[in-house]
């Protein structure tokens, strides 16, 4: 079976994305396992069009356009898989562009409604109900149609990671999960609900489970995977655990698409420092799952 051709994207362009991006394609454990194609200014180009580590509408609009490309090129089956280096929020911002980062501008190209940002660790795997928004804003977020969709969407794309039955845990959005209603609702009106729901369609999820102790638990191998209902809830366990090895992926869309689980680094842009571990880590698995999904 031919290897599958990854579609790499360099990202905002005047931070480490085309560095990482170059380095990646050439590191023996992507040449492996895929056939490399990068989209986007190459790292030489990108030093001469845009200043390191500068806040660009320009910048914005580049990581914008290589995105669409290679999307197209996987919705017409030109590339198996795309893997992402980051773009930055304020450079979209400066370009017009409505969207706050890969996740929901990847729903908008592949007409999917609510896409799962979804990270993939050896020791931890975690599914976000609520992304990119304010903490004040959370908690009237955090509907039932959100909550229940991020758990079916995380159930049914588990066993293309090689797990079978998953067993899911959703962490409460509040401390020990409100105490009954003593630190909030929302556990109890929604979260309890849409849980019990759920387990009654035959998913195995759990919860709510407090916060401080769910990841715990999914890290010691009782759960394979925790919905959380805010970003840094979700995200900082994960870093902290696998920074580095952590791999982004969006989950419910119709193509295959991993990513770094950091940022622009524009404090080292342009100073060929950056490290590129974690776009290893995406491109590999990029290639694992569009292997799976040719089976």
């Amino acid at each position: 079976m031919a290897l599958p051709v990854v579609g790499i994207t360099v990202g905002d362009p005047a931070g480490i994305g085309p560095e990482i991006a170059a380095k990646a394609a050439v590191d023996p454990r992507v040449t492996a396992v895929c056939l490399p194609r990068i989209y986007g200014p190459s790292a030489a180009e990108a030093r001469t069009r845009f200043a390191p580590g500068q806040l660009s509408g320009a910048a914005g609009q580049a990581a914008y356009d290589a995105l669409v490309a290679a999307v197209d090129d996987a919705r017409r089956f030109r590339i198996d898989a795309i893997a992402t280096a980051p773009v930055n929020k304020e450079a979209f911002a400066l370009a017009g562009l409505p969207w706050k980062g890969h996740t929901d501008l990847l729903g908008h190209l592949t007409g999917v409604a609510r896409p799962v940002m979804f990270f993939h660790a050896e020791k931890l795997k975690v599914a976000l109900a609520t992304v990119h928004i304010a903490l004040a804003e959370v908690a009237a977020a955090l509907t039932p149609d959100v909550l229940a969709s991020t758990i079916r969407t995380t159930a049914d794309a588990l066993p293309a990671f090689g797990i079978a039955r998953p067993r899911l845990a959703v962490a409460g959005l509040n401390p020990h999960c409100g105490e009954h209603g003593l630190m909030g609702h929302e556990d109890d009106r929604v979260v309890a609900p849409v849980v019990a729901s759920l387990r009654a369609t035959g998913i195995d999820v759990t919860g709510p489970i407090p916060g401080d102790t769910v990841f715990v638990r999914a890290a010691r191998g009782e759960f394979d995977a925790v919905v959380a209902c805010y970003h840094d809830q979700g995200l900082i366990p994960v870093k902290l655990l696998a920074f580095g090895s952590a791999v982004n992926v969006t989950l419910g869309l119709p193509i295959i698409r991993t990513s770094v689980d950091h940022g622009t680094a524009f404090d080292i842009a342009g100073q060929d420092r950056a490290d590129a571990s974690s776009l290893i880590e995406a491109v590999v698995l990029a290639a694992r799952l569009a292997h799976g999904r040719r089976s």
